[in-house]
């Protein structure tokens, strides 16, 4: 039985793989799930003004996260001032998270974003191969290719185009049994179904799909037990003529520690990749999102954010939304200059992304004045801690190196260590002057 912050910290879990940082701590940080029953839940926003962008905004998003954390489709309702829900007995209230089926063994349902979907992707020079390779294999799965395995850096759309591989097969295939989900949440459930003597329920409830879409598969580098799982599971659905589509921020190749037989099965299809989007395609995203939010923007005020954001979609999505809501609670038009003073934070981050994570220590230690050894040791003194932190945090805003590679060279550490440092420097950024004024003398080192 989950409580409810347990169950909020998955959700939000979800949200931040589908927003760019600056996005969700402007409007998640503060968020708390105040009740749940099976039908409703309630979130509870810090302000009125935040109450009325999250709802405006982000409620599907929301949802839909609910729906992938605990496995039921709820209404939410967002508020700023405590409020329990109504609908319920009041001896219901007060179990009402206990009312959720949150365990490994909840029926297969597709967890899929219904908002991404073919039509609302963008296709630019970047990723024109790989959508072309996705619409194939969602008109004829297992008969195109099979596996597809989509590979790029983080925000580049290899989610978008496997939701809307589902959502394309399930609108013109209403029975096929589809299943979306990331390869940790496969680990987890993998673990709990041996620890509760369930892994024949397992091994059913994911081998009797007609398309699974499996994310970020190079999370499973290290976990040997449950690349044997994955193989097997892989090898049955293949054999039967069903469909496999896995996306990863690297080629197999480049996966450490993953079984040779995994790698080679997963080269037996296609390997399409995803690249960061030029200024055209750019400019392309910020309208159709624009018309998406329905936020009217001025063209050279677009202009600015394609030419300064060019990192990823979802930093570029990110930014267009913190520029939205600084003219909005401003009160100002949305000039370029305007547009600079929101992204003024943004837009230092962005300048260089060919730097190396050994640029970033070597300036880090100096300005810290450490060793740089000490960045990659075991240390956990503050005065070592804290400059670690930060270097991460650079090397994950000024780098296209993925977490598990950051972590590897700060001395072998899990992705998990590098996103707690990323979200912890990220919260100073927001709320410290001074340390920003720290920053940005880095930053100018490294510039």
């Amino acid at each position: 039985m989950s409580s409810l912050n347990s169950i909020w910290d998955n959700v939000l879990e979800n949200i931040s793989e589908n927003l760019a940082t600056v996005s969700f701590q402007t409007w998640f940080k503060d968020t708390k799930l105040i009740d749940l029953n099976s039908t409703n839940a309630i979130v509870k926003a810090d302000n009125e003004f935040q109450q009325g962008w999250l709802s405006e905004k982000y409620l599907t998003l929301i949802e839909d996260s609910i729906y992938k954390a605990i496995g039921e489709k709820v209404s939410v309702k967002i508020v700023f001032q405590d409020e329990k829900l109504t609908d319920t007995a009041p001896e219901e209230k007060n179990n009402s998270a206990e009312k959720i089926n949150t365990s490994a063994d909840v029926p297969v349902k597709h967890a899929l974003n219904e908002q991404h979907t073919f039509d609302t992707f963008v296709i630019g020079n970047g990723n024109r191969f790989s959508h072309a390779a996705s619409l194939a294999v969602a008109e004829a799965p297992a008969k195109a290719y099979n596996p597809l395995f989509i590979y790029g850096g983080v925000g580049l759309g290899k989610t978008h185009l496997m939701h809307a591989i589902g959502n394309y097969v399930l609108e013109h295939r209403p029975n096929a049994k589809v299943v979306y989900l990331s390869s940790e949440k496969f680990t987890n459930e993998f673990i709990n179904s041996i620890r509760d003597n369930k892994t024949e329920e397992f091994r059913n409830k994911y081998r009797n799909v007609d398309v699974l879409l499996i994310d970020d598969i190079q999370f499973l580098a290290g976990k040997e037990s449950t690349q044997e799982e994955f193989f097997h599971t892989f090898n049955s659905l293949h054999e039967n003529d069903k469909q496999i589509v896995i996306s990863s921020d690297r080629t197999p190749k480049e996966i450490p520690t993953l079984e040779d037989r995994l790698r080679s099965r997963f080269e037996w299809g296609l390997m399409t990749d995803v690249t960061p989007p030029d200024l055209e395609t750019r400019i392309a995203i910020l309208r159709k999102k624009c018309e998406e939010e329905n936020v009217e923007i001025p063209n050279e005020a677009m202009i600015y954010i394609a030419n300064h954001i060019h990192t990823n979609i979802r930093e570029l999505e990110g930014a267009l939304t913190r520029v939205a809501a600084y003219s909005k609670i401003s009160n100002q038009p949305m000039t370029p200059e305007i547009v600079s003073e929101a992204l003024k934070d943004l837009v230092v981050t962005t300048k260089s992304k060919r730097m190396t994570i050994h640029d970033i220590q070597v300036a880090v230690s100096e300005y810290y004045g450490i060793h740089i050894d000490e960045l990659a040791s075991k240390k956990r003194t503050k005065s070592i801690a804290f400059p670690r932190h930060v270097a991460m945090y650079l090397s994950r805003e000024l780098t296209d190196n993925s977490l598990p590679k950051i972590g590897e060279v700060f001395g072998g550490r899990d992705h998990t260590t590098v996103i707690h440092a990323h979200e912890k420097i990220s919260k100073l950024v927001s709320e410290d002057e001074l340390f920003r004024d720290e920053l940005k003398e880095i930053e100018n080192k490294l510039n």
